[in-house]
Parts: C-alpha cells; structure tokens; sequence
C-alpha cells in the first residue's frame, strides 16, 4: 500500500442537518475546507443546484445520495447526477455488479455531455449505524459483518467502479482486497472521547488514515461543536501530524 501523507485533502465534511443559508455561512468560516459531503437532505432542501453553488466555491462534492434501483434506473440517475459536476457520487453495492456497471458507463456519459471529468462512483457496503446483530436479527443475514463487507466491496472492484464506503474497522481488509488507485471513504470517524451517536463501527482519523483509508467524512463532531473553526481544524492538525 502506498502511503500517502494526509492533509485537509483527505477531509470530506458532511453538510448535515443545515439549510442552504447556514451552509454557505459555514463553509466561509473554514478557507482551508476542500470537500464536502451533499446528502439526501441538503440536496432535497436546497435542490441541484447546491452542488454547482458549491463548486462555484471552489469545493469538491461527495454527493452521498446512495442510489440503489434496477439497473436502468440506475444508470439514468447516475448519468443525472455526473452533470451536477460532483466529483463522488455514491451507489449501493448490493445493487450488484450488472447494475454498477451501468451506472458507472452513464456517469462517464453524464459528465462529457457537460465537458466535465466523470466522476468516481462509490459502492456502499453496510452502514456505519449497523451492527451484525441487528444484520441477523431484523435482515436475516447471520454472515459476519465484515465477511459481509468484503462480498459487496468485491462486488464494486468486479464491476470497475471507482471506489468503496465502509466503516473504518473494515478499511484495511478491503485495501488488501484492492488496489491503491481503489478510493475507500470512510464515515464512523471520532475523536477519542466523542459521543458515538447513531454510529456503531468507529475510529479517530489517525487510525482510518492509517488503516489504509482514502478519506474520512466527519460531520456532528465538527458542525455540532461549540467552535466549529476551532473542531475543523484541530482535525486538520491531527491529519497533518500522521505519520
């Protein structure tokens, strides 16, 4: 695995639980911010637009909207969803192989129509708010979680997207599934000592990062804090000092 040294690159905030206004009013207070994450929130609240607006700030999007449908419906949604400019769209890998190869040929298509980069799908695996006894007990799948995390994530590398969503406890066996260029993006991340909230499979930054993850999404911990600029960037600090 080729290591590489993190800064706020590797930082992807998530736009949670804000409107449009207290977005924009966020995100000037944080100038060394280079990612974000727009979810099925923000982007229902504020519409497709945001993305542009966004980027129009000079940030990278993670649009998170997590499609999941026959393969057709999916492919049409991606290819939708390229023209937004976002740099990351999400899908679900138990969407299967058929579908995400679909997708991934539409996005491409999507983002030349408007003379843009495609951009890189990202198959989600199992939620960060899942654990293996309510996978078994609500789902009826008693396989072990991360056996169950790497099947869809082999799912993503056999069907040539771009990349994975996982927790952080199952970074460093997908990375050994997949090649450096395979992004891993990792939700469930804390500082030691925060309120788990509705996430059951965590880790600080520096043990995603170190896991082999490609980028962390970290939201509350941060949007939530008393000092937002002070919780940014002591994050940045600690993603900077990994060595």
């Amino acid at each position: 695995m080729i290591k590489v040294k993190a800064s706020s690159e590797n930082l992807i905030l998530a736009l949670d639980g804000m409107d449009k206004f207290e977005v924009f009013n966020l995100i000037n207070q944080l100038p060394k911010l280079r990612w974000v994450k727009v979810g099925l929130e923000l982007f229902l609240s504020a519409g497709p637009e945001v993305v542009t607006n966004l980027k129009d700030q000079g940030l990278k999007v993670f649009l998170d909207l997590k499609f999941h449908d026959i393969p057709k419906t999916m492919a049409c949604a991606c290819k939708q969803a390229a023209k937004t400019g976002a740099e990351l769209i999400t899908v679900h890998a138990c969407a299967g192989i058929d579908a995400l190869k679909e997708a991934n040929d539409a996005a491409v298509q999507g983002a030349s129509e408007i003379g843009g980069r495609p951009p890189t799908l990202l198959a989600v695996t199992v939620l960060t708010s899942w654990n293996a006894q309510r996978l078994a007990s609500e789902l009826a799948i008693n396989q072990p979680l991360e056996k169950r995390v790497e099947l869809l994530a082999q799912i993503a590398i056999d069907s040539g997207i771009g990349g994975c969503v996982c927790s952080p406890l199952e970074v460093r066996a997908l990375r050994n599934l997949s090649s450096d260029s395979f992004e891993l993006v990792t939700p469930g991340i804390r500082s030691k000592g925060f309120d788990l909230g509705d996430q059951s499979r965590v880790m600080t930054p520096t043990e995603a990062i170190n896991a082999g993850a490609s980028r962390i999404v970290i939201g509350r911990p941060i949007t939530n804090a008393s000092n937002v600029i002070d919780a940014f960037n002591s994050f940045c600090k600690e993603l900077e000092n990994i060595n």
